[in-house]
């Protein structure tokens, strides 16, 4: 008799995937809003558009992922933060319009389904939506075998939002003389972690489990902090105050990000001495000997997001900001021009 091949014994078991979306099915629906229609489980998820009040509603996207951050989740064996990184990513994308998010897909991919490593992915993943506020209606879990190293896996994020285009924050009101606000980081976010690897790793020879004197914490916990969620403190600030444009600072640096809000004939002054930079960009800097230039176009250097707004409103802003427990710094101005210079 010709022995038979499985699909399980080619790498992928079906039964262990329909057990895990049992088993994450409570954490999913933890994080369902009133919009949310059904159960998790179907081919596709429904959310119903609170629409009350709305004169044009705009549906807005957003995408990523949490790129190789995920090598150190991998070294350390951790594996419940990167999920809040990879929520982070597209919420924090999305809210710099305006937009409210509604719903968040995740996309994770592992050579074979190691059930608990998986769990402890989508809590941070559910964590991540019941801090942004929105539900998290869906998402796919495949196993390729072959695909990945040992214990490895990606992510990837999908987010969506709305806002009435009356209320959407984009570049076409910055003005000359607008004032630059930038709201502080706690650390890397998710970005720029190939340079950081090839710093701590193989120039520096550090282990995850070192403790790392400037840093006063372990090198493992420093680099896994995960990104923070700026919805809640975006969102306030967009209701109350009119808002010119705002830029999420990821890679490219803060010029790099400012640019793409910034219309074209006009640029940027950045004061790089009104906020101090966190130890983890000053130890890698000094440490890694990256040059300064670098420096500024790789990291968000502790600015995660950057408010554009006018003279008159910077104060209030900043005042509110910290009424709601985010430290702000007035970092620049809006300027005639075509570059955003970091001086």
């Amino acid at each position: 008799m010709k022995r038979r091949v499985s699909y399980k014994e080619a790498g992928v078991d079906i039964d262990a995937g329909d057990a895990f979306v049992l088993r994450i099915k409570g954490l999913v629906e933890s994080t369902f809003r009133a919009e949310v229609h059904g159960e998790l489980g179907g081919f596709s998820g429904a959310v119903s558009l609170p629409l009350e009040g709305m004169k044009r509603p705009l549906l807005v996207s957003s995408t990523d992922g949490v790129g190789t951050k995920l090598k150190i989740a991998f070294k350390m064996d951790r594996h419940d933060t990167v999920g809040i990184d990879l929520v982070a990513m597209c919420v924090n994308d999305l809210v710099v319009t305006g937009a409210r998010p509604l719903f968040f897909l995740d996309y994770l991919s592992m050579g074979k389904l190691d059930s608990d490593k998986a769990f402890q992915i989508v809590q941070g993943i559910a964590k991540g939506c019941q801090e942004a506020e929105c539900s998290l209606i869906g998402g796919e879990t495949a196993e390729m075998p072959g695909f990945y190293g040992e214990g490895e896996y990606d992510l990837a994020g999908f987010a969506v939002g709305l806002v009435d285009e009356d209320r959407a924050i984009d570049s076409s009101r910055v003005k000359s003389g607008d004032r630059i606000i930038g709201i502080a980081s706690n650390g890397l976010h998710s970005n720029g972690f190939s340079l950081v690897r090839r710093v701590v790793f193989d120039l520096l020879k550090l282990g995850v489990d070192d403790w790392v004197d400037e840093l006063e914490n372990y090198l493992g916990e420093e680099l896994l902090k995960p990104t923070r969620i700026y919805v809640r403190p975006i969102m306030d600030l967009a209701r109350g105050f009119p808002i010119s444009a705002i830029a999420h600072i990821t890679g490219g640096g803060i010029s790099g990000n400012l640019s793409r809000v910034i219309p074209p004939g006009l640029g940027g002054i950045v004061d790089k001495g009104s906020w101090e930079v966190p130890m983890i960009f000053r130890f890698l800097e000094k440490r890694g000997k990256i040059a300064e230039e670098e420096m500024w176009r790789t990291f968000n250097n502790g600015i995660g997001m950057a408010l554009i707004v006018r003279p008159a409103d910077a104060d209030a802003i900043m005042k509110r900001a910290q009424e709601l427990g985010e430290q702000s710094f007035l970092i620049g101005k809006i300027v005639q021009g075509e570059v955003v210079e970091i001086r």
